[in-house]
């Protein structure tokens, strides 16, 4: 007979709080190890951190423990059967290099030496991402003692990669030749936070991305504004009047086609998000901005988390120096990027673009557009049995009613679910002021705690509450 859930929920934090100090000296211990991917002075580090992952995973209990290579940095890769065969199979998603950090950006102390300040971790990597990474070893620990089994009462995998922070560029194909053994019911990603330390909330889901360079050439060299202009085009201004052209008067991107297949916020994802304590001066403020601006008809959360844009990432061309250079110049050039959201194909808001540039330019403009990899956007539904488990797993942490939230930028998040066909769920405890890329970065030490009871009791929820077929 299973325990009582008060009673579960007792011995979940009897459990973590026995083993509080020893996973804390294990989390800094990895923590010194300056897992760097964007500098190649610590690709040796970077190994060395996914040999330590893997080994503490085997000692976590998880009998498979891999290191995947890519031709750039590994990958850790960890599976634990569960002893029930009918149950959901579940891949949990980090990665454990960190941004560069050095003492001099403005650090009060080492960033590779952990130091805990009150009830906080500081070091680079302790909320993004190896505090969300580790934070399952404890759980899975902390749910069989709760439990009694001797395995995880889910299919449990864990993938930990190693580049994130310089983009991802070798996980898709990873993900993509390794897709059997990945193969999942749910992805859960503990790459993310929670709006505050108050208001504990669960992400449904990330606006994909993507991104173009468009130059345009006119006369061969750059020529004499006195002898040629207002007889021959101009790059520049067709560079302007490309830019103008990128949006209506309500602030609705332009392009034709780019708003087809958008999925629509609900009535009630609206009314979710107006929930949330959001303070517009205070966000502003964070934005180092005077005034709102964007789409009609939609709030600033609802426009960065659910609506799909375009920017101006950059614009030049001509004479950039001190004092005038009359000419017209040969060549401009405009960087855009477009955030995309559900139910929107990344090749088919390139394909309108293309066409849509071509449209803009006047004759006598020559131009040239490049697109680099497109990263597509993912959401789960509110009513997703996997995203309920997670909510109340969270709330059993907490003890508190968790709220929604999305995510207005990209990851890697959405390779695993085209790949694999799962539904990705996000589990995260960070908030705002952990810093990420910043100097001083840290991550609460209760609210990491939380992390580790949410996890304690996520298997067994998901396990009890939804099937899918394998």
């Amino acid at each position: 007979m299973s325990k009582p859930v008060d009673d579960v929920v007792s011995t979940v934090r009897t459990y973590i709080e026995a083993h509080r100090g020893a996973f804390l000296d294990d989390l800094a211990e990895w923590l010194r190890i300056p897992s760097v991917s964007a500098q190649p002075e610590h690709a040796a580090d970077v190994a060395r951190s996914a040999d330590w992952l893997a080994a503490k995973l085997r000692d976590t209990g998880f009998p498979t423990c891999e290191i995947w290579p890519t031709a750039g940095a590994p990958a850790v890769f960890a599976e634990w059967p569960s002893e029930d065969p009918e149950g959901p199979t579940v891949l949990v998603y980090g990665h454990h290099d960190v941004q560069p950090a050095a003492r001099e950006d403005g650090w009060d102390t080492d960033p590779f030496e952990p130091v805990i300040r009150g009830n906080r971790l500081h070091a680079r990597g302790a909320a993004d991402d190896k505090g969300q990474v580790f934070f399952h070893t404890l759980g899975v620990r902390a749910h069989l003692a709760a439990t009694g089994r001797t395995a995880p009462s889910v299919h449990l995998k864990l993938l930990v990669e190693g580049e994130e922070e310089s983009g991802s560029p070798h996980f898709r194909r990873l993900v993509e030749e390794r897709a059997e053994r990945l193969a999942a019911d749910a992805v859960i990603v503990s790459d993310t936070g929670m709006w505050s330390e108050d208001t504990p909330t669960v992400c449904t889901g990330m606006r994909g991305l993507a991104e173009c360079e468009i130059e345009l050439f006119g006369p061969a060299q750059d020529i004499h504004s006195g002898s040629f202009g207002g007889a021959v085009p101009n790059p520049a201004t067709a560079a302007a009047r490309l830019v103008a052209a990128l949006h209506d008067e309500h602030a609705r991107v332009a392009v034709p086609g780019f708003y087809e297949g958008v999925t629509e916020l609900t009535d009630r994802e609206r009314e979710l998000f107006a929930e949330l304590p959001f303070d517009e001066e205070q966000w502003l403020r964070t934005a180092r901005s005077t005034a709102t601006h964007g789409e009609a008809g939609h709030t600033t959360l609802e426009r960065v988390w659910a609506r799909p844009t375009a920017e101006v990432n950059g614009i030049g061309g001509g004479y950039q120096g001190p004092g005038s250079k009359t000419i017209i110049p040969s060549s401009a050039l405009v960087k855009l990027s477009f955030r995309l959201v559900a139910g929107q194909d990344p090749d088919h808001v390139e394909k309108a673009v293309r066409a849509w540039a071509a449209d803009q330019v006047p004759a006598g403009v020559r131009h040239e557009i490049t697109f680099g990899p497109a990263t597509r956007p993912c959401l789960t539904p509110l009513d997703h049995p996997a995203l309920q488990s997670v909510v109340r797993a969270m709330g059993r942490a907490f003890e508190q009613p968790i709220r929604y939230t999305r995510e207005g930028g990209s990851g890697p998040a959405a390779d695993l679910q085209e790949v694999l066909g799962a539904p990705v769920l996000f589990l995260g405890i960070s908030v705002p002021s952990d810093g990420w890329h910043a100097p001083n970065e840290k991550v609460e030490l209760d609210l990491l705690m939380k992390g580790v009871e949410t996890a304690a009791h996520l298997w067994g929820d998901l396990a009890e509450n939804w099937r899918e077929p394998h």
